[in-house]
């Protein structure tokens, strides 16, 4: 029942022939780019700017978050009154 089924006559497997490979191809050098230690400090300042900046508009957004729950609290306190 769970035996398996082989065919009366098999084929022969078939014969593989080598086909050679297209050869590679030749890649050109990559221009050489030079990169000023001027560019590097720009960049690098200009992302501790751009963090710095990032980081007073966080603060900011939280403290103007906090001074709204304040604001509320004191007004809601004012209306029970």
């Amino acid at each position: 029942m769970f035996l398996p089924k082989y065919p009366d006559n098999p084929t022969p497997p078939p014969a593989h022939t080598h086909t050679p490979a297209d050869p590679v191809p030749v890649r050109r050098a990559a221009p050489q780019i030079s990169i000023s230690t001027g560019a590097v400090a720009a960049v690098l300042a200009g992302g501790v700017v751009l963090t710095a900046l990032l980081a007073a508009v966080a603060v900011t957004a939280i403290s103007v978050a906090i001074a709204a729950v304040v604001l509320r609290s004191m007004l809601r306190d004012q209306h029970r009154r």
